[in-house]
This record gives C-alpha cells, structure tokens and sequence, in this order.
C-alpha cells in the first residue's frame, strides 16, 4: 500500500499491511489456541467455566451431531438466536469446524424479521435459546426449519437456573444438551475449510427495506483478527486477558473482538447474558479484576450511573473499545475519571467483519474521531459520482481490504451498488479526513451497524 496521512499515527511497530492467508481458516486459529490453553478458562457464565478443552470437546460433540444425525454437510446454513450463554460459543466453534455457515439471529427478532432471515439464508436448523421459541413457533411453518436445537440458559454452564420453557407448539425438538449426548454413538469427521469458504451470514438492516445477508468468509475473520491484533501492538497478555463480553455475540462486534481475537489469544470471555439489568450487571462485574470491556454510549452511560460501579476495581483495565454510534465526549470523559481510561472508538459495519478503523490505543484525551484505518485498509472518500473529494471535504467512506465481505448472500444487484467502478465498498456514511490524517464521521446515509 502506499504511504497513507494516517500511518504517521501508528505506533512503531504496527504493520501497514497484515497476511490474511496466514492462516487456512477461524478453525485453525481456534485449534491453536485450544491446544495452547487446554484447561484454562475461556468462558464464564453465572459462576460457571468451560475451557478451551472443554469448547474443543462439545463443539466436536455438536458438530457430529450435526453431521451425523442430521446431515449437515460443509457450506450448509445453521441458525444460532440465543443471548450471550454457555450454548452460544459452543454451537459456533461446532459450526465453525464443521465447515457450516453460521445465520446470527437476534434472539429479540418479531415474528416477521425471523421469518424473513430464516427464508433469505434458506436454512433448516437453528439452535435456539428458549424464550426465544415462542416467535419461531408462530411462523415456522412458512420456513425451510426442519431441525429445531432449544438451548436452556445453564446448558453447558450453571444447570441449576432456570430457563424458560420451550413454547409447546413446538413438538418436534431435540434439547441441545441431548444433541451433545448424541455423540456417544457419533464421530466427527472433519472438514477442509480454506478462507474463501463462508463462516458468517450477518444481516444488517440500516434505515430501510429488508435486512440483507453480509456474507463473510473465514479470510474476512482472519484478516479482521489480525488487523485488531497489529493494532493493539502486543497489548493483548496472551493468556491473561478478562473481557468483559456484554455486547452480543450475535452481532459481529463482539463476536470478532470480545469472542474470536481473545480467544485466539487464550482470553476468557465473561459472557453477560441481561446487560439491561444494570445492577446484577455491576455486581457480576465486582467478580473480576477485568482488563477489556466493549460497549456502546448506552451501555457505558447506564454503567457509569448505577450505583456501586464507581467502587468497583479498574487497576487491570487496559482496553475500553466503543462502537455503535459515535462515542459522546461527555461520557467518555466522565469513564475517564471513573475508570482512569478514556474509551477507545472504533467504526465498523455487518459488512467489513467488521472493523475498519480504530483509534490507537493509549492516548490519554478524548478523540472526538473513528482513529485510522486498521493495516491492509484503504479509505477512500468519494462524492456522488464516485469521484475522490478534496482534502477536508465530505465524502462518503468508501473501503478496501481483506475484511469486507464478499458481497450480499443472494443479491447480486444490492451488491453492485454498494461497490464502486474500482472495487471499494460504500459504507453509506459520509466523513472527513481531518488536517492530522484521521477520520471524522459527520452525517449517516444510514445506521452505522457493529
């Protein structure tokens, strides 16, 4: 790539430029990290662990359960609608060595939504969280489900608590933690997953029109772990990290940064399955010396206005990663004086796995900007026409690199117009490259989605 304004921030020792073939596939990294940290914790759900041993063996157990008893083959579409539990991180890592392309779902969707999502990704199993399963009761008839999974809240975790029931309607199920048994009489076979083969269907609404499917391959995942790795410039304790995952993991923020990078770096996950809840928030949070918390301006707001959390200890925090919409100054300011660490904004979309740009870590003064492009990104400002505006002008951000999608599932004409003559993805929001060389957002043709 050559010489950009914004590498004059990197710090010396980040590459402008990463591998993204460094690695076959998620699957790869992910074995990796497994066979590193065997019994170490990577998840924590009330009070409960499993390991990276224990993900390696009921995500093997799944995915032959998928293959054997239902006949999944590599590059077929399983559907995952569950809050932030122990079951999630388990069928993902199953779909993930099993070649499957995996449909996240927001466990909050109406009727119509999910039925929209399941039709478009034409897929016939999901797993499902159950208080999710009265809304995939009401229109399951009008979709290709053939096999419903029901994941209860303590699955794989804290057996003890209570989950909501599965809606009756739905006769024809099998409990997750009985597709897991099915092993016993099940072997895996597995798979060879390269990086141009699909791993995520992320849908993505914006303002307007039906939500479409970002397909993201395993090269896209890679490269966007990478670019969040170089960026952080060592930062990252292998093996020691605790991060605080209260973002969901059926949205690609926290399923790249929070689940997939920490992982791959031996992290544990403490995965918050109610953030809504504050105060329960705040209490488990006093369970933990955490070092990273991702979030967005509500979540960090709510945080800094519930009793109790200005006592808590921030002497491990080393990373406060904000996405979403932009990072409101006052709030980041007052996390400042509570914490001893400004939020660090990034920007990003369904669409680009999905970081794109990210401020440097470190600085010790509100940003008021999205950072600079991650390495191997290249943004290009452009007007209506497609043509690069002039230095200080708005223009609407236009990126490329290894981490932006391979296009729309199915839809070829939505794609061509989110794609300009020479190959950059149009994200829909407009920007400035400021006078030291980084980016401003400064209107939205559309929801900013992470």
């Amino acid at each position: 790539m050559t010489d950009k304004p914004w590498f004059k921030h990197y710090e010396a020792g980040i590459p402008h430029e990463i591998d993204a073939d460094a690695h076959a596939s998620v699957w790869e990294m992910s074995a990796a990290a497994i066979a590193k940290y065997g019994d170490a914790p990577a998840f924590s759900n009330f009070g409960t662990d499993l390991s990276f041993a224990d993900i390696d063996r009921w995500s093997e157990q799944l995915a032959a359960y998928l293959q054997g008893e239902l006949g999944l083959k590599k590059g077929d579409r399983v559907a995952i609608m569950s809050p932030n539990i122990m079951a999630f991180p388990v069928a993902m890592f199953a779909n993930i060595r099993a070649g499957l392309v995996q449909v996240n779902v927001n466990p909050l969707y109406t009727p119509r939504e999910l039925q929209h999502q399941l039709n478009d990704a034409d897929t016939d199993t999901i797993v499902i969280f159950s208080g999710s399963t009265p809304v995939l009761a009401e229109i399951i008839a009008d979709t290709p489900i053939k096999n419903v999974i029901v994941a209860n809240l303590g699955d794989c975790g804290n057996s003890a608590l209570p989950s909501p029931p599965c809606d009756e309607r739905l006769s024809d199920v099998v409990m997750f933690t009985d597709a897991l048994a099915a092993d016993e009489k099940l072997s895996f076979t597995p798979v060879d997953i390269n990086g141009d083969d699909l791993l995520f269907l992320q849908y993505t609404g914006g303002t307007t029109g039906l939500s479409k499917g970002a397909a993201l391959t395993h090269r896209n995942l890679v490269a966007n772990i990478m670019q969040f790795n170089a960026v952080q410039l060592g930062r990252i304790r292998e093996g020691e990290e605790i991060v605080i995952t209260a973002l969901p993991l059926y949205h690609i923020f926290a399923l790249m940064v929070n689940c997939l990078t920490y992982f791959s770096k031996g992290g544990r996950n403490v995965l918050i399955t109610n953030p809504r809840d504050m105060p329960g928030f705040v209490a488990e949070l006093g369970n933990w010396k955490f070092s990273v918390i991702t979030g967005v301006n509500t979540l960090f707001n709510g945080l800094l206005h519930t009793p109790g959390f200005a006592d808590l200890d921030f002497s491990g925090l080393s990373l406060v990663g904000g996405g979403g919409t932009a990072i409101q100054e006052a709030i980041s300011n007052k996390w400042r004086e509570v914490t001893g660490l400004h939020i660090t904004e990034g920007y990003g979309l369904s669409e680009t796995s999905p970081v794109v740009t990210f401020n440097i870590p470190g600085r010790d003064e509100f940003s008021a900007t999205i950072g600079v492009p991650v390495p191997s990104t290249d943004v290009s400002l452009r007007d209506d026409d497609g043509n690069e505006v002039a230095a200080g002008e708005p223009g609407e951000l236009c990126v490329k690199g290894p981490q932006v999608m391979v296009g729309y599932w199915r839809k070829e004409a939505e794609t061509a117009d989110v794609t300009t003559a020479d190959g950059y993805f149009r994200t829909g929001d407009v920007a400035i490259l400021t006078e030291d060389g980084q980016f401003k957002i400064v209107d939205r043709k559309k929801d900013m989605i992470l």
